[in-house]
């Protein structure tokens, strides 16, 4: 038997010529009915019924049925064949009125393909008109909808939430995880004193009572069914048994996110939370749902599609059995996708140290392993609570937050900053590869002052001054500003950006995670020669964030070669950011350098004869301009001598009344020693 898709063989038609002009074709009228069928037009498909199925099924219930059904299920790519009648076939319906052609139904839903086979009737019926001519009219039944619904039924839509995926650090210690939580609700049968009671309810969940009547109010709501209002963790028994108290308040244990290391990764992993209107614009219909958890910020953020996985549907059809037991027949059904774990290069006990060592004083840290790139540290100080912001925050601690004048939402690690005089090793390494700098030779440099004609008032100024010529070892380990601008302006801007460009400068930091990118300048140059002098010992327009400021250290300990940054933990590891960034005699000499700027020159606060560390110290001066006197950042870029296991570059702040660099470079040493 030859199929065909909405068309009628022209045999049919030719036959049915030979017939009463008063009469339609039934296979038009199929074609006609199916074609509705197709653009979901079933007010005009109900027209198409004959008298007795009407009589049965009013339209408005007709046409809400399918609409809520086809709604509800997400159909789509709805597809329809009929089978062709034989001449014999077409004759007999004819003479009896009578057709029955087998359909075959084909559709996407929410949970997978539909399939399925179903007799559609036609009868012919003679019109309530003068002319008494005669037409073909649909003999309709729920099967034509699912054929389990001809007897009798209900679609129920069973869905299985995917677990969101964990954040996990190097060793499997857990940063984000589902852990135990309990979805508060109220059943509104049980109100006792409604309005006393959503007050009550609105105050222990930090909810208003508006919020809570919307939820109310929602069109599913019946008296009993117990209407969800918030998750909160388990950590909260106090306020649980405080909520349970109240007579219309149920709860249901449930799953929610737990972040362990609290304040110490809140930028790191972000949070999750309820997403919002705008938030759901921003991705196709249908993705997110009112009641969905969306990464709000961090890692929850930035890998949402990998973390939240799929839910899983089930769509079934409930028989009433009468006296028997319900009967479930399954009509298509989408597996669960559970989110993927993320493993990330962090070591969350080196995190919390680090963050800790702070103690609620703004800056930022990142501590890697300057041989394999392993990022193990990213630090933004202070922070927040980001299992708070999940479950809810009071308005108060909300607002407490926003107007904090050390802005605990600011993500400093992914920040840029001016670098002060850790930028100084850098700044060698470029005059030494490009021949502006030559180690052994020194500088007389005169007074605590230097300036070129041309430049007004301003003065490159130095901490201290000697009788003796300056050469790089003096230069670096009492981080004479002087000497790096004298040479920054004998190579000029082109050679000195060119060398900050093969650090890395200006470039997109090559890690799975946004951070901004470190800037030369404002504009990327160094036209004017005050702002390249500035530049050299981290002052001026520069800018570098403290992991780029970290990695701009590896060429000092990998034989002249910037290791790639590696953040999750499948990312290979060792591999070369940019090769021979400098020379492996520069390299070493370097190295020889940094260690004497912690034993002889101005990071003897990270001097521990038992357990050496070499490293450079910086000030960065925040000035409102040229010659005033600003807030200081203090930063310290460490790392063991001997094990070159980790480094540390570190920066804290408004330093300058509490040590500055010397304070930032002891705390350096003791996190070293710690996390030995």
């Amino acid at each position: 038997m030859k199929r065909y898709l909405y068309v009628v063989s022209l045999i049919f038609l030719i036959f049915l010529a030979s017939c009463s002009n008063e009469e339609h074709n039934p296979a038009e009228q199929l074609d006609t009915y199916i074609s509705l069928w197709n653009k979901n037009e079933f007010m005009k498909m109900y027209e198409m019924l004959t008298d007795e199925v009407k009589a049965e099924y009013a339209k408005e219930d007709f046409v809400d049925r399918y609409e809520k059904i086809y709604n509800d299920l997400g159909i789509e790519n709805l597809a329809i064949s009929s089978t062709e009648l034989s001449d014999k076939e077409l004759s007999k319906a004819r003479e009896e009125g009578i057709v029955t052609v087998p359909l075959e139904v084909e559709m996407d839903s929410i949970a997978g393909p539909i399939q399925f086979t179903y007799d559609i009737t036609l009868h012919l019926v003679e019109e309530d008109n003068e002319e008494e001519t005669k037409d073909w009219y649909i003999e309709w039944d729920p099967g034509l909808i699912f054929p389990d619904l001809a007897d009798g039924g209900k679609i129920k839509i069973d869905v299985e939430s995917p677990r969101r995926g964990e954040i996990l650090d190097r060793n499997q210690m857990p940063l984000a995880i589902n852990d135990i939580a309990y979805e508060i609700g109220v059943v509104p049968s049980k109100f006792e004193s409604e309005e006393n009671e959503k007050e009550q309810i609105a105050a222990l969940l930090n909810m208003s009572v508006n919020a809570i009547d919307e939820k109310l109010n929602a069109a599913w709501v019946e008296p009993d069914h117990f209407v969800p209002l918030k998750i909160i963790p388990k950590s909260a028994e106090e306020k649980i048994s405080q909520l349970l108290l109240i007579p219309s308040v149920t709860s249901v244990k449930t799953t929610g996110r737990t972040y362990p290391s609290n304040k110490a990764a809140a930028h790191l992993t972000g949070y999750i939370g309820q997403i919002t209107s705008e938030e759901m614009k921003k991705y196709p219909e249908g993705a997110y749902k009112e009641s969905d958890m969306i990464g709000k910020r961090g890692l929850e953020l930035f890998y949402e599609d990998k973390l939240r996985g799929e839910e899983g549907v089930k769509i079934l059809i409930i028989k009433d059995n009468g006296d028997k037991k319900e009967e479930t027949i399954l009509l298509a059904e989408k597996s669960v996708k559970n989110g993927e774990h993320i493993q990330i290069s962090i070591d969350v006990n080196i995190q919390e140290k680090i963050f800790s060592s702070y103690e609620g004083k703004s800056g930022t840290a990142a501590a890697i392993n300057p041989k394999t790139g392993e990022i193990l540290a990213l630090i933004s100080s202070p922070s927040f609570d980001p299992n708070e912001l999940t479950y809810g925050i009071s308005q108060s601690n909300w607002d407490a937050l926003m107007n904090d004048k050390e802005e605990p939402f600011v993500n400093r690690f992914t920040a840029t900053y001016a670098p002060g005089s850790v930028l100084k090793p850098v700044s060698a390494a470029i005059g030494l590869s490009n021949g502006t700098i030559k180690p052994e030779e020194g500088i007389t440099i005169n007074g605590l002052t230097w300036g070129k004609e041309g430049w007004g008032d301003f003065k490159v100024k130095r901490v201290s001054t000697t009788s003796k010529p300056v050469d790089l070892r003096e230069a670096i380990i009492k981080s004479d500003n002087i000497y790096f601008a004298m040479k920054a302006v004998e190579m000029g801007s082109d050679n000195y950006i060119e060398g900050l460009k093969k650090f890395g400068f200006g470039e997109k930091l090559p890690v799975s995670f946004p951070f901004n990118a470190s800037q030369v300048s404002n504009d990327g140059k160094l036209t004017d020669e005050v702002l390249l002098a500035n530049t050299s010992y981290g002052q001026g327009e520069i800018e570098v964030s403290s992991l780029h400021m970290a990695l701009a250290y590896t060429p000092f300990l990998n034989k002249g070669n910037m290791i790639k940054p590696s953040f999750l933990q499948e990312d290979k590891k060792g591999e070369i950011w940019v090769e021979n960034v400098i020379s492996e005699e520069d390299a070493e000499l370097m190295q020889q350098y940094l260690r004497d700027v912690v034993t002889d020159g101005t990071a003897k606060a990270a001097k521990d004869e038992d357990f050496p560390v070499s490293g450079k110290t910086g000030t960065a001066e925040l000035k409102v301009a040229l010659d005033t006197k600003g807030h200081e950042n203090g930063w310290f870029v460490g790392y063991p001598t001997e094990d070159q296991d980790m480094l540390i570059a570190m920066m804290v702040e408004k330093a300058e009344n509490i040590g500055s660099s010397s304070f930032v470079a002891g705390k350096v040493l003791d996190i070293l020693k710690d996390t030995k």
